[in-house]
C-alpha cells in the first residue's frame, strides 16, 4: 500500500501562493536595506561638494516650475560615469551635487539631451528663446512651446513656505532667507525664475 508522502518545505513554499509572496517580499525588503542604508550614512553622498549653494528663491521658484511643466519626463539630470558621456555633457554627476534636491531629477529618460551641465553654456536671451519657441533655435525640436512662462509671474506669497519646508529637509536657508523671499521674487516672470534654475544647473563643480 503507498504511503503518501509529508510536502517537504520547498513544496510548501511552491505550492502556497501567499507564503511565496510574503518570503519574495521579506527577500527583496532584505536586498534594497542592505543597498540603501549604507548611502546614508557616506559622507560622499550626504555632504555638499565644495560650492554647492542652496537655492535663491528664485532659482527654487524654477526648479518648481520644471517640475510642475514635467521637463524631467524628457530631461535627465546626471551625466554618467562613461567617457562617451562626459565627452557629450561633461564632468560626471556626483551624489553631493544634488544633496539640497527634494526630490532630485536624475532621471533616466532622454527624449532631449541631459541638462545637468547646462549651467553657464548658453546665455539667458537664448534659454528665453528657446522655451518661448524651441524651434526659433532647433528648427528638429520636438520639444514644446512655453510662452505662458514670459507672461505667467511668480506668486510671491508662499515663498517663505517654500524654503521652509526645505530647510526641515535640510537645506541651510538661514531665517533671514526665509524673511525676503517673497521680495526676491516680487514681479519676476515665471520664464526669469525658470532661466535662473537652468542657469545654476552642474555650476558647483565647474
Amino acid at each position: 500500500m503507498a504511503h503518501a508522502h509529508a510536502p517537504s518545505g520547498h513544496e510548501k513554499i511552491e505550492t502556497n501562493n501567499f507564503l511565496m509572496i510574503v518570503l519574495i517580499l521579506i527577500v527583496v525588503s532584505i536586498g534594497g536595506a542592505v543597498e540603501i542604508i549604507p548611502l546614508y550614512f557616506q559622507r560622499s553622498t550626504t555632504q555638499p561638494v565644495e560650492g554647492l549653494k542652496p537655492y535663491t528663491a528664485l532659482q527654487l521658484a524654477g526648479r518648481d516650475i520644471y517640475q510642475r511643466e514635467g521637463c524631467y519626463n524628457c530631461h535627465s539630470q546626471m551625466v554618467r560615469p562613461f567617457r562617451a558621456e562626459s565627452l557629450r555633457y561633461g564632468q560626471f554627476s556626483v551624489a553631493g551635487e544634488f544633496v539640497y534636491d527634494h526630490p532630485f531629477q536624475w532621471g533616466s529618460k532622454r527624449t532631449g539631451p541631459d541638462i545637468h551641465r547646462v549651467g553657464g553654456k548658453y546665455s539667458d536671451e537664448w534659454h528665453s528663446i528657446h522655451l518661448n519657441n524651441p524651434r526659433d533655435l532647433v528648427p528638429e525640436s520636438n520639444m514644446p512651446a512655453y510662452p505662458w512662462l514670459l507672461t505667467n509671474t511668480v506668486d510671491p506669497s508662499d515663498m517663505a513656505v517654500r524654503l521652509s519646508a526645505m530647510r526641515t529637509l535640510g537645506v541651510p536657508y538661514t531665517d533671514a532667507d526665509i524673511a525676503k523671499a517673497g521680495d526676491e521674487v516680487k514681479g519676476r516672470t515665471e520664464m526669469e525664475a525658470m532661466v535662473a534654475y537652468l542657469q545654476v544647473l552642474g555650476t558647483a563643480r565647474k
